[in-house]
């Protein structure tokens, strides 16, 4: 899926997109250099915009290694410029959105929901850069989220991404404060996130993500009050039970089985990344990936066999009570009945999650008419920290993106009325005025009231529409007569109520 190429220039402040004859090209690899270039010698090169895949789109830039001399590595150049306008795409890149004003409400009152949300539970804001290093996302090899990096090399020749997910940041972050943090976090963080995947309804190469993670309980009283969370923030939308669920199940499910084969540990990640394709490739499919993580073909068929349980009954029909999975499991169906979100939740022993780091309660809220993706998930992940060199904290958290749960609000005619509303709009009768009419603005706006300041001389007929477009409560007129008394005309305009006020009166 090569996104098409286009030219770019980098430059030290922007970027500019431009036409110009090419002299030669050079594709760049994360290994690349440029020490074998002349000096003050201008080539024209292409940039790899992804980082993994030999069908890369790329750019085409220019490159003037004698900028290395002033002490900078790989400095970029302009093309001359010319006079001649260039016609550009409006549309933003595939994958990515506008939000113009309308949009704009949308997004502030979900995010709104969502902080919320996450502070009636008692948890902390937190952000991170939404570049980051490149290793931090490369764990393990398979993972989807690999391959769909958006990454490159920068003027230091490292390695930067645009973060995928938030998850990671977290971690590099607890792992920097070190010891001078308490012990358990409650965290949550709305961020933007870019992949490089193939886009579906509600799945997008840019998206904004919620997250909230507590660091610190090993116990699945964390994994219920995360659940409890998430069904919280639906209450408050109108979504219900019948609208959404949640399926929940233990990656020590599988351990037992891979333990009982004799399957590797180091093979148990590669298997939950396969076991995560079950709905999107076929079961022939899934049996040659299993085969090649190392996997018997009578362990393939115990494991396919276990995976299609669907209650915790036959779980420990199965695996006997002893395990750990069976009894955390037992906690957690015990906690949301406490919590209230016991008909929101049901077993599924083929919830597995496509990322290695999870490593035992995993679980993911679906639309029960089917029409959408997952919208939500998460679960454990108590040894992600050691595998950025920190010591490991037990930890759990979900993932939540701003784009899914859209649609399923359309779907269900959930979407709130979000229009602009204005307390006031001022308005001189007289050119003469405007002077006044922005004392008359700064007034109000200084007592907390929003106002529309019209700024030019418009007729009263435009001014109404323009009071009826933007929903303001009332129209302020500053008239040459009323001025003078050192009073202004007021209407109400949901009432059609009409008087004259002082301007020190005016509230």
């Amino acid at each position: 899926m090569a996104a098409n190429p286009s030219r770019l220039i980098l430059r030290p402040t922007l970027n500019v997109y431009f036409k110009s004859p090419i002299s030669k090209t050079l594709h760049l690899s994360p290994s690349s250099s440029f020490s074998h270039i002349a000096p003050r010698r201008t080539i024209s090169f292409h940039i790899a915009t992804r980082c993994s895949s030999s069908r890369s789109s790329s750019h085409v830039g220019t490159y003037n290694d004698s900028s290395a001399n002033a002490g900078r590595s790989g400095g970029f150049i302009s093309p001359a410029i010319t006079e001649t306008p260039q016609k550009i795409d409006v549309n933003p890149p595939k994958g990515t959105r506008d939000f113009p004003p309308e949009e704009m409400r949308l997004r502030s009152w979900l995010f709104q929901n969502f902080r919320e949300v996450s502070q009636l539970f008692g948890f902390e804001e937190v952000d991170f850069p939404v570049l980051e290093s490149e290793a931090l996302f490369i764990r393990k090899a398979g993972e989807e989220i690999r391959d769909q990096l958006y990454c490159f090399e920068d003027r230091g020749n490292r390695r930067v991404a645009l973060r995928p997910e938030l998850t990671p940041s977290l971690a590099r972050l607890v792992i920097q404060k070190g010891k001078s943090i308490s012990l358990p976090l409650k965290w949550f963080a709305i961020g933007q996130c870019w992949r490089y995947e193939r886009m579906t309804r509600g799945r997008r190469r840019e998206h904004y993500q919620w997250n909230m993670d507590v660091i610190g309980v090993p116990e699945v009283t964390a994994e219920a009050e995360l659940i409890s969370a998430i069904v919280t923030f639906f209450k408050r939308l109108g979504i219900t039970e019948t609208d959404v669920g949640f399926k929940v199940s233990s990656r020590k499910v599988l351990q037992e089985v891979l333990r009982f084969y004799g399957v590797p540990e180091e093979s148990f990640g590669r298997v939950c990344i396969v076991i995560d394709k079950l709905e999107k490739i076929p079961l022939d499919e899934i049996k040659k990936e299993l085969k090649y993580a190392g996997m018997p073909d009578d362990g393939i068929e115990e494991l396919l066999e276990v995976l299609s349980i669907k209650s915790l009954t036959q779980l420990e029909e199965r695996l006997g009570t002893s395990g750990e999975a069976v009894n955390e499991l037992k906690q957690l169906f015990a906690l949301a009945e406490q919590f209230g979100c016991s008909e929101w939740i049901q077993f599924d022993a083929s919830i597995v999650r496509g990322l290695a780091y999870y490593t035992g309660i995993v679980f993911e809220g679906f639309d029960r008419q089917k029409k959408l993706r997952a919208i939500c998930g998460g679960g454990r992940y108590d040894r992600l920290l050691s595998t950025f060199g920190g010591d490991d904290i037990p930890a759990c958290g979900f993932g939540f993106g701003d784009a899914v749960i859209v649609e399923l609000l359309k779907d269900r005619n959930l979407l709130p009325e979000l229009g602009l509303e204005v307390d006031n709009i001022v308005c001189s009768l007289d050119p003469e005025l405007q002077g006044s009419s922005a004392l008359v603005a700064s007034t109000l706006r200084g007592k907390g009231q929003s106002v529309d300041l019209v700024l030019e001389s418009k007729p009263l007929k435009w001014v109404f529409k323009r009071a009826s477009r933007i929903n303001a409560r009332r129209l302020v007129l500053i008239g040459s007569s009323e001025w003078k008394k050192g009073m202004v005309a007021v209407k109400i305009l949901s009432t059609g109520e009409q008087y004259e006020v002082k301007l020190d009166e005016l509230d």
